[in-house]
């Protein structure tokens, strides 16, 4: 089981950088401040108003910097909480519309064909989008354990592939859909979107497109 706290890491980094920034634009800002005070035209001086208005500007950028700071380092570490959470789920097998890894392993498909659908048929295409297999299933709600021939029968590359499902009745198409398949969780990570599961083949999503969790098998 690997967990990568990736936010969590490069926060202080971050910060350290952004501290060193503002400070340095501080100081060019009263130096800037000095130079318009001793060049002013002394028949004309600047309103002291003036002044009071730079300075409340540029605190309050200050303040929202330092405030951004604050809430990313915040969403770090909520971002790591929720990998933690979702750290059991490794190893157990996740139902999802994702692209499917096929490296010759049969694969647990979970077809929904159209309520009154007579014929279904699987249809699968590459990562360039090109079909490269079509094949008749039951049409009914059941578990089916895709095997990944392509279309002349012969094993499909190792690689990931897309599923979709293509209902017919009596002959005619009424419906095409995604096609939810199991697949394991090897690996949790965190981001900028927050937490991510890794699938084989490098698939990536999020836990909100999830719509199953089983034990491996």
């Amino acid at each position: 089981m690997e967990i990568t706290p990736t936010i969590g890491q490069q926060a202080p980094a971050k910060q350290t950088t952004a501290n060193t920034k503002i400070s340095s634009d501080f100081d060019t800002f009263l130096k800037m401040l000095t130079a318009q005070i001793q060049n002013q035209d002394p028949l004309n001086p600047i309103d002291s108003a003036d002044y009071a208005v730079q300075l409340a500007t540029f605190s309050s950028v200050e303040q929202q910097t330092l405030t951004n700071q604050k809430l990313d380092a915040l969403a770090g570490l909520m971002g790591v909480q929720g990998m933690a959470q979702l750290a059991p789920w490794v190893g157990q097998e996740a139902r999802s519309a994702a692209p499917v890894y096929m490296d010759g392993t049969p694969v647990t498909l979970s077809p929904t064909p159209n309520t009154g659908a007579d014929r279904a048929v699987l249809i699968v295409k590459d990562s360039a989008g090109t079909v490269v297999a079509r094949e008749d299933i039951p049409p009914q709600i059941a578990p089916y354990s895709w095997t990944g021939q392509g279309i002349t029968g012969a094993a499909l590359p190792t690689g990931s592939y897309t599923l979709s499902l293509e209902s017919y009745s009596e002959g005619v198409q009424i419906a095409t859909g995604p096609v939810e398949s199991y697949a394991r969780i090897q690996e949790v990570q965190t981001g900028i979107g927050g937490p991510r599961l890794i699938l084989p083949g490098g698939v990536s999503l999020a836990p909100d497109q999830i719509t199953a969790l089983r034990g491996a098998n």
